[in-house]
């Protein structure tokens, strides 16, 4: 009977580390002998399983628990990441051992809360164990705490290889080589461990010669050093050494065989990958999950979800790839289908399928998956503060901002581009501010974010405060915040600025040329960007489709015709990219404002794409600079159908149809506005004043010091007047209103 009830218990420990909880579920309800080992075995199941919650009811139900119990409750709240659980059983624990001490001081450490840490080392009973030492250490190094671990190192009253490798981890997983080599010098005694951890920082560090001059000296090398050059070759995308060194290999485990495959899918090599994995002697989960990542990563979905079934044990990790795949795909009805045949989910799987319902804006179904969430990351949070800002919803975006318990960069950055996405650039300026006073560092995107909202609004002062920001903060040499400010700095009407900044630039790329580029366009310097546009391809870069968008409006605005046309034609023939709308908009209005309104007007007609809503503006516009009434009606009675709830849209042909005189006509277009209920959004403006960006909406009677705002204004119309300014009223009949 001792040795069956022995048998079971290894046997749900078996199950539970394979993940196949359901069996071990099974296995322990049909035990009539159970003992606290057995307890034991199926607590630590369902944590392995992120079954927390059931291992804490088991631990609730134990008829007597030993020190083992205790123990393998604070292990599965930390495996968990539930350290707070995790705390509050240990100071319950009628006694402890070295073993609990050890587990909770090194959970602490390994998430980066050293205090917590260090005051429960200080109430450690008994100091002459090395381990605890060694976790403290291991702790402060991780954290780049070089000097406090080095201090606590020299405190030890016993130093063992351990304490040694833990300080050789410290430096060379941080980048601190020259200390971890000083230090591996100095060691009297080295294992394969303290080679291996010398290669690993080459490797981290992309110094692949100098880890293979190391690998090839160490004395005895085993499977992890072999592993560990195998992933350096793999990752760096040297594939014919890594495949070299895996033939040489003497003896290849499980990890060996995933780190090649992994390097065969990374270079998309997946039939090498599929044969290999055919090859193999033993899989475990991570064999499988890394190879349906690997058809995720192709697009093979469908190989991707029968590999899923092939296995012979599901679980998450393998589970939320093929949902990843999915969501990718955006097919969502798959995705959920798996997401519901789970049996255990962890916070991964949760964000991913949250962040594919808010990707294809079906966020009910993300709030309802957000709402049913127990445990809840930052990641969490702020996928549904994008996903809200991505749908214009920044009323519910703000709110889920305000009810974070927690916040961190890429939580105001959320926010911060939510408000510029949704053409709210006061409210992300005001984010940007209040993120300061809460003392978050500013990152690149939030920097970049920042530039976009105050080049929007030609907020150019506070512009020239974020760049002197920028430059305190470290962050002017980042690619992504210059083009930022070349592009603010243009639209601010100062480009000479913006060449500065792009001079300053070491590697330009094709957004730093496109966007100084657009930016002489957009201040009518049409032949300077012509001329950037030719040094750009003198140096080798290859231009893209937003290239011709800036090159093409600047020939619109400068009136180069031939220059446009020849443009066009290359966009084509020459460099073989797809023509866009924007494209169509700019040659529309490049021949429009020449006069050729046939010409316009065919290239519309011929198009090979739909036309937008801003080629038809073009080509109206076009018609009433020109005076042609017919060809205005018709552009927009087309605007009209793309825009049907558009109140300019409707006044505007209203206009049309009352120049030509067809009074019936404007009836029937004002009834059909009225019918439709458009809504004229309200006039909205801003002008900057001492640091401080004012807004104005039209009708505002909350606007401060607005009676004194009408008299100057009344005051300016009167002046106007007085100075004999013409008003041509056959344009005004023509003008958005």
């Amino acid at each position: 009977m001792r040795n069956r009830v022995f048998n079971r218990n290894l046997k749900i420990t078996q199950l539970g580390k394979s993940g196949r909880i359901d069996e071990a579920i099974k296995v322990f309800s049909q035990m009539t002998q159970k003992n606290t080992v057995t307890y034991n075995s199926m607590i630590s199941a369902y944590a392995k399983n992120g079954r927390i919650v059931d291992a804490r009811h088991l631990f609730d139900e134990m008829p007597q628990r030993n020190l083992v119990s205790w123990n393998s409750m604070i292990s599965g709240y930390l495996h968990n990441d539930k350290v707070g659980e995790a705390y509050n059983i240990f100071v319950k624990m009628p006694q402890r051992d070295l073993f609990s001490w050890t587990l909770m001081i090194t959970c602490y450490t390994r998430n980066g809360k050293l205090q917590k840490a260090r005051e429960l080392f200080n109430l450690l009973p008994d100091k002459h164990d090395t381990v605890c030492w060694n976790a403290m250490i291991a702790g402060y190094a991780k954290k780049g705490m070089f000097d406090e671990a080095k201090r606590l190192f020299d405190e030890m009253p016993v130093k063992d290889l351990v304490s040694w490798n833990s300080m050789l981890a410290g430096y060379t997983q941080n980048g601190e080589l020259h200390l971890g080599l000083q230090l591996f010098e100095g060691m009297a005694e080295r294992n394969v461990v303290s080679w291996n951890l010398i290669v690993d920082g080459f490797v981290q560090v992309g110094d692949l010669d100098s880890a293979w001059k190391f690998f090839k000296k160490i004395p005895e090398p085993n499977v992890v050093s072999w592993v560990t050059m195998l992933s350096g070759f793999a990752r760096n995308g040297r594939i014919t050494e890594a495949q070299d060194l895996f033939e040489q290999m003497p003896n290849r485990n499980v990890v060996s065989w995933n780190a090649m495959i992994a390097a065969y899918l990374q270079d998309c090599q997946i039939d090498k990958a599929v044969q290999l994995f055919s090859e193999m002697p033993e899989r475990d989960s991570a064999s499988w999950t890394t190879m349906i990542n690997g058809y995720v990563r192709v697009g093979k979905l469908d190989e991707a979800r029968q590999l899923l079934h092939q296995m012979p044990y599901r679980n998450i990790s393998a589970q939320t790839a093929m949902i990843s795949g999915y969501v990718q795909n955006k097919r969502m009805d798959e995705a959920t289908q798996i997401f519901n045949q789970m049996a255990t989910r962890d916070v991964v799987c949760w964000n991913t399928m949250i962040a594919g319902y808010a990707q294809c804006g079906k966020m009910t179904e993300a709030q309802c998956l957000f709402n049913q969430m127990t445990n809840k990351d930052l990641v969490s949070w702020n996928t549904m503060i994008t996903g809200y800002a991505h749908a214009g919803q920044m009323d519910k975006a703000l709110k889920v901002f305000k009810d974070m318990g927690k916040r961190n960069t890429v939580s105001w950055n959320s926010l911060i581009a939510g408000f510029s996405h949704n053409g709210l650039y006061l409210d992300a300026l005001r984010s940007f501010m209040m993120m300061g006073r809460e003392r978050k560092r500013p990152d690149q995107s939030t920097f970049a974010c920042g530039l976009s909202a105050c080049a929007n609004i030609a907020a150019l002062q506070i512009g020239e405060q974020l760049h002197h920001l920028i430059v305190k903060s470290g962050y002017i040499n980042d690619l992504f915040v210059s083009n930022a400010l070349i592009t603010m700095y243009a639209k601010c009407g100062r480009v000479f600025n913006a060449e500065l900044v792009f001079q300053g630039i070491k590697n330009v790329d094709v957004v730093s040329w496109n966007s100084l580029i657009a930016g002489h366009a957009l201040n009518g310097n049409g032949k300077e960007a012509i001329k950037l546009f030719e040094a750009m391809l003198i140096q080798g870069v290859a231009p893209d489709q937003v290239t011709f968008i800036g090159v093409l409006s600047a020939c619109s605005h400068g009136g180069l015709v031939s220059r446009g046309l020849e443009l066009f034609k290359n966009i084509i023939e020459r460099y073989k990219i797809e023509p866009l709308a924007e494209h169509y908009a700019c040659m529309v209005d490049l021949l429009g404002r020449a006069g050729k309104l046939e010409e316009a007007f065919e290239m519309v007609l011929e198009m090979r794409i739909k036309a937008t809503a801003g080629i038809w503006g073009a080509l109206l516009g076009a018609a009433r600079v020109h005076w042609n009434l017919e060809l205005g009606k018709y552009a927009a009675e087309k605007l009209l159908e793309l825009e049907p709830h558009k109140a300019s849209n409707y006044v505007l042909l209203s206009n049309i149809h009352a120049e030509a005189g067809r009074w019936s006509e404007v009836q029937r277009v004002r009834k059909l506005m009225e019918e439709r209920r458009t809504e004229k959004q309200p006039g909205y403006s801003w002008i900057e004043v001492e640091n401080q960006v004012h807004s104005f909406l039209s009708g505002d009677p909350e606007q401060t010091r607005i009676a004194e705002i009408c008299c100057i204004l009344k005051t300016l119309t009167a002046e106007m007047r007085n100075t004999s300014c013409v008003y041509d009223v056959k344009s005004s009949l023509f003008d958005i209103l």
